[in-house]
C-alpha cells in the first residue's frame, strides 16, 4: 500500500512541477510566489515520504510500521486537501491548477485515505507509554555509540540545568563548554590533519540533535564552529587553516558569525559594513572596519569573528563582499566588548538563550593584514554560500532535537496528569497529539539524515538542505505547541520546561534562512533541474 502511495505522490509532485514551470514561462517567480512555495512544500512532503519509506524498509517492527502508515496517510491527505505552509496559509491543489491531479492521487490512495487511523494512533501511543520508541539505529555501531555518548552527556550535564540557565539568561557555563569540547563537539567535521575528528555531516546531525534535545543553546553552540570551520577549511589559505582550525576544534577559540545588518535580512547583496586597508603607525598594513551588524549570536564571549564586509565599494551587490577572519578579545560580564573600535548591546529575546544576541557597531576596528579569507577580495558571498548547505542541515538537526524534547515532555505530563479519574494520555485528543508529534519527528529526522548523506556524498544539496530545514522547523514548532496544549495552563507557566521549548522552537523557522527563503530555494532549484 505504501509503495503504491509513494509512486502516486511522486507523480503528483511531477505534475506540480510541470504546472509551475508553465506558469514561470509567463511570469517571474516572485509574482507566482504562492504557487512556487506551494510546490516547494509538495516536493518537501514527497521527499519526506521517500525518507520515511527508506527508514521503514530498514527497520521492521510494529511501532515503525505504525509511524510509516500514519505518515503516509496524513501526508497524502494534506497533498489532496490542503498542505500547511504556515499557521494560516494552506496550499490547495487548485492554487496550481492541480485539482484533477489531486483527484487522481486520491483515487490511487483510496484504501489508505479511507482507513480509520484512530486505532493506529492509539496503538502507537500505548507503545510510547510503555517506553517503546520507534527505531533510531543507523545500523552502524560507531554512529549509534556516538548518539549514546551525547545522549548520556545531555541527560547528565544539560537537561538538569538548561531551564534554570534559560530563566536567568545565563551563558552556558564555561565548564560545560569545556566538557563539550572534550567530547569533540566543535571539531566534528574539521579534518583530522587540523585537529578535528574528520567525521561526516551525518555525525554532526546526531551530535547536534542530542545536544539540542537538552537545550537548543547547547546544540547551537557548535553552529558557529561548524560555519567557521567550513569557511576556513574550504576557502582559507594554508596559513589560515593552520592558525585557526586546530584552535576551533579544541574549543580554545569560540567563533561567531557576523553577517546580518540592520534592515538587511536575506538580501546580503545590500550589506553596507565597510572594511578598508589602512596603514597603522608601525610597519605593515591592516584592515579597518566600519559599520553595524545585528542579531549576532555569542558575540561577546567569542574569540573570532567571521565577518562579511564590503571591501570593493565600486563593485555592485555581492561582487563587492569579502569575508574577514577578525580576532577579538573575549568579553566579560562587566566589559562585554573590550576591543577598541567595537561596541555592542544585547538584544533581549524570548528564547534561544545561552549565548545571547547582540547588535554590534564598528568604528575603525582593526583586523590583521592577513584577515582576508583565502587572500582574495570579492569572494565573500560565494564562500558563505558554500557553507549554507551544512548550516541549514545542522539547523534541521537542532529542530529535530527540539521536536523530540517537546514530545518527551508532553508524553511525561500526559502520563502523570490525572483528570476525571485517569491519566490524560487515555483521552483520544491527547493521544492523537502525541502520536502525530512522533510521526512528524520521525519524518523530519529521516529527511535531515537524507540531506546529510547527500552532503557527505559530495553532491550539491542546497535543495535537500532547504527541505530538511523547512520540514524540521515546522515539526519543532508544531510539537512544542501540541505539548504545551497537553500541559494546559501549566504549560504557560515559566516554571515548566515546555514554556522554554515553545520559545526556542519559534526561532527555527526564521534563522539560517526563513521558511519563505527555503521554499524559494527549493522551488527555483527544482525548476532549474527540470530545465
Amino acid at each position: 500500500m505504501l509503495g503504491q502511495a509513494l509512486a502516486a505522490a511522486q507523480r503528483y509532485r511531477d505534475d506540480a512541477r510541470a504546472a509551475l514551470a508553465a506558469r514561470l514561462d509567463a511570469a517571474p517567480i516572485d509574482t507566482e510566489q504562492r504557487a512556487a512555495h506551494g510546490f516547494a512544500w509538495v516536493a518537501t512532503t514527497v521527499a519526506a515520504l521517500e525518507a520515511v519509506a527508506d527508514w521503514a524498509d530498514r527497520n521492521t517492527g510494529e511501532a515503525n510500521t505504525l509511524v510509516a502508515r500514519l505518515a503516509f496517510q496524513e501526508s497524502i491527505a494534506q497533498l489532496v486537501g490542503g498542505l500547511p505552509m504556515g499557521q494560516n496559509e494552506l496550499f490547495r491543489p487548485a492554487d496550481l491548477g492541480l485539482a484533477a491531479a489531486a483527484r487522481t492521487l486520491a483515487d490511487a490512495c483510496a484504501d489508505l485515505l479511507d482507513h480509520d487511523a484512530a486505532a493506529d494512533r492509539r496503538a502507537l501511543v500505548d507503545r510510547l507509554a510503555a517506553g517503546e520508541w520507534p527505531s533510531e539505529t543507523l545500523h552502524d555501531a560507531e554512529l549509534d555509540a556516538i548518539r549514546d555518548q551525547f545522549r548520556r552527556f545531555t541527560d547528565a550535564e544539560i537537561l538538569p540545568h538548561a531551564h534554570g540557565w534559560h530563566l536567568a539568561n545565563d551563558l552556558i557555563p564555561d565548564a560545560t563548554v569545556a566538557r563539550m569540547a572534550q567530547l569533540g563537539t566543535f571539531g566534528v567535521c574539521i579534518p583530522e590533519s587540523y585537529g578535528g575528528l574528520g567525521l561526516s555531516k551525518l555525525v554532526m546531525c546526531i551530535v547536534t540533535e542530542e545536544l539540542s534535545r537538552g537545550w537548543i543553546g547547547a546544540g547551537s553552540l557548535g553552529t558557529r564552529s561548524e560555519i567557521a570551520g567550513e569557511l576556513i577549511a574550504g576557502s582559507g589559505t594554508e596559513a589560515q587553516k593552520a592558525e585557526w582550525l586546530p584552535r576551533i576544534a579544541s574549543g580554545e577559540v569560540l567563533p561567531t558569525a557576523v553577517f546580518t545588518e540592520p534592515n538587511v535580512g536575506s538580501d546580503l547583496g545590500s550589506l553596507q559594513t565597510r572594511a578598508r586597508r589602512a596603514a597603522p603607525d608601525g610597519d605593515g598594513d591592516m584592515w579597518r572596519i566600519d559599520g553595524a551588524k545585528t542579531w549576532i549570536t555569542h558575540a561577546s564571549r567569542s574569540d573570532l569573528m567571521t565577518l562579511l564586509a564590503r571591501t570593493l565599494p565600486d563593485a555592485k551587490g555581492y561582487a563587492g563582499l569579502s569575508m574577514l577572519l577578525v580576532p577579538k578579545p573575549r568579553g566579560t560580564e562587566s566589559d562585554p566588548f573590550p576591543a577598541p573600535g567595537m561596541s555592542g548591546s544585547e538584544i533581549e529575546v524570548l528564547g534561544y538563550r545561552g549565548m545571547r544576541e547582540y547588535a554590534l557597531s564598528f568604528d575603525g576596528m582593526a583586523a590583521p593584514a592577513d584577515a582576508l579569507l583565502g587572500g582574495e577580495e570579492g569572494q565573500g558571498f560565494k564562500q558563505l554560500m558554500r557553507t549554507f548547505e551544512g548550516a541549514r542541515i545542522q539547523t534541521a538537526a537542532r529542530a529535530v532535537g527540539v521536536a523530540r524534547r517537546a514530545l518527551e515532555l508532553g508524553l511525561s505530563y500526559a502520563l502523570d496528569r490525572q483528570q476525571f479519574g485517569r491519566a490524560i494520555i487515555h483521552f483520544p485528543r491527547v493521544a492523537d497529539k502525541l502520536a502525530m508529534s512522533l510521526v512528524d519527528l520521525i519524518a523530519a529526522r529521516e529527511l535531515t539524515y537524507a540531506a546529510a548523506r547527500a552532503k557527505d556524498s559530495g553532491k550539491r544539496c542546497d535543495i535537500e538542505a532547504g527541505m530538511a530545514k523547512l520540514l524540521a522547523a515546522r515539526a519543532a514548532w508544531s510539537n512544542a505547541d501540541a505539548s504545551l496544549q497537553i500541559h494546559g495552563g501549566n504549560g504557560y507557566a515559566l516554571e515548566f520546561e515546555i514554556s522554554r521549548i515553545l520559545c526556542d522552537a519559534r526561532i527555527l523557522n526564521i534563522f539560517e534562512g526563513a521558511a519563505e527563503i527555503q521554499a524559494q530555494v527549493i522551488a527555483r532549484g527544482l525548476i532549474s533541474q527540470r530545465n
